[in-house]
């Protein structure tokens, strides 16, 4: 059962557990999932069998293993075996991935999942109110100290569950989500839960929360003991280490003293800047550290977390659109960084990987062509497909120390594995695999979700999830959170 069954009604279906297999269908959405699960190859539900996806075009992202324009890769007990031009395996259940870019899934390095609600709600919006003129609402005082300050346990929960099932949807199987909503205890434990029953890898990250009952920073003792005391699961944790919040030093103390990366937003028009400077002065900077966005950050800021090995995570949509200052792309690859991709807010833009890859790529060529053209006489390479798969799954997979569990495929670890059609509309013929990928697929390009050997996603259609029931339940919430902080929502605003 999960916190959306009513244990006096056990005979309505579990919204994140219900099986299409025998029963009633009630709707278009959930015919078609009933159809996808009648036509699992026989054994892959119940996970009894090894299970072999045959022929398809098998991008691993990793050198050694190698590219195969036509290829297979076995999976055993949750892991891959297995990746050739051609694997014997007759007692396996057979995937048939003709015409279909098989790779790992994408991660997501940072994303507010408990904003799901919120969506499209500041499609206009800054990141603060800096004082200059603009025809915009501001983000932090419109969701983080308004609009969140409305959200029960209950609203934490479906906001989280909805938006990781979504990610699913789009072939997103690892996130790093920043719940800035830890207002209670009973906040924290709902934002577990939500990301731990959408099915997929998680790490939970760790951040503030207001009013009376925060118990940040710490808490963070109480939800490692209790949700994250095993090394082998699928969940793991990260700290929130805000340095534009007044005590931050005992957040990173509390973080070093659990093991726990330190994960914070580095924004340099949010006055982060000296601060940031001080601290790697200092050599307080780890190899521990996500720093996310770095924008408008000093060259010494940069070379101290260049010299920490710190990880970069870059939202560059976001950034571009919400006032946080240039990407810095080319700062990071020069300064040989790892270097990750996220999403952050679905209040502002969607959290696909495909709008993420094209938007770093897009961005980095046109800062290198604008150098060719004005006639610099050196300039950066031009970053290639291949280069921007990399950043939405293997470098996500290092920044969250999750690289020998996930983010290719390599032998020996986990299938977290996705399949795209590459022989859908948008994108037939295909002629260059990765920059398919990158430059033509989106979300319903994404075919076969599979995390940790189990599939989530079949034939373009989520498993085992009651949809319409859950997108009640978020527009429930959507309400609730609306009208407990009294914001009037309006389809048409600017």
């Amino acid at each position: 059962m999960c916190r959306l069954c009513d244990p006096g009604h056990p005979e309505v279906p579990c919204p994140i557990t219900r099986s299409y297999l025998s029963g009633e269908v009630a709707s278009l959405i959930e015919a078609r999932q009933a159809m996808a699960e009648a036509a699992l190859p026989a054994g892959v539900k119940d996970g009894k069998r090894p299970l072999l996806i045959k022929g398809g075009i098998v991008l691993p992202i990793d050198d050694a293993v190698g590219n195969f324009p036509v290829g297979d890769v076995l999976v055993e007990d949750g892991r891959i075996s297995a990746v050739a031009a051609r694997i014997e395996a007759p007692e396996a259940a057979v995937i048939d991935a003709t015409g279909k870019i098989v790779m790992p899934g994408f991660i997501d390095t940072h994303h507010h999942q408990f904003e799901t609600a919120l969506r499209s709600q500041l499609a206009h919006a800054i990141l603060i109110n800096d004082g200059r003129p603009v025809n915009a609402s501001n983000y932090y005082e419109t969701v983080l100290q308004k609009l969140s300050l409305g959200y029960t346990p209950d609203d934490v929960y479906i906001n989280e569950l909805f938006g990781g099932i979504a990610q699913l949807d789009a072939g997103v199987t690892t996130v790093m989500d920043v719940s800035q909503i830890h207002h209670s205890p009973e906040h924290s434990d709902a934002a577990v839960e939500g990301l731990r029953d959408a099915g997929r890898r998680g790490v939970f990250g760790y951040f503030e929360g207001w009013g009376d009952r925060a118990r940040y920073p710490g808490d963070a003792r109480r939800l490692k003991q209790q949700y994250f005391s095993s090394a082998d699961q699928m969940l793991t944790m990260v700290m929130g280490g805000e340095i534009y919040l007044p005590g931050y030093e005992e957040a990173w103390k509390v973080g070093r003293e659990l093991g726990l990366p330190i994960a914070l937003h580095v924004v340099g028009t949010f006055g982060m800047q000296p601060t940031f400077d001080e601290l790697g002065a200092a050599g307080l900077f780890g190899p521990d550290n996500i720093f996310i966005h770095m924008t408008g950050m000093s060259d010494a800021g940069w070379k101290y977390a260049a010299d920490a090995g710190a990880h970069v995570s870059l939202a560059v949509p976001i950034e571009m659109h919400m006032r946080h200052g240039t990407p810095p792309i080319q700062k990071a690859l020069d300064l040989g960084m790892g270097l990750s991709l996220s999403s952050d807010v679905e209040c502002t833009m969607t959290a696909d990987m495909f709008t993420q890859m094209r938007a770093l790529m897009t961005l980095q060529r046109m800062a290198v062509n604008e150098k060719a053209l004005g006639g610099a006489p050196n300039y950066p390479d031009l970053m290639q497909c291949a280069d921007a798969l990399r950043h939405a799954t293997i470098e996500g997979a290092r920044g969250l120390r999750l690289d020998k569990v996930t983010g290719s495929l390599t032998p020996g670890k986990a299938a977290d594995i996705i399949l795209l059609d590459a022989g859908a509309l948008n994108v037939a013929p295909l002629n260059n695999a990765p920059g398919a990928v990158v430059t033509l697929m989106e979300r319903s390009n994404v075919d076969t979700v599979m995390v940790a050997g189990k599939i989530r996603k079949w034939q373009g259609q989520l498993l085992g999830f009651d949809i319409p029931r859950l997108t009640r339940e978020i527009e429930a919430s959507r309400d609730r959170i609306f009208k407990a902080t009294g914001v009037e929502r309006d389809l048409f605003a600017f």
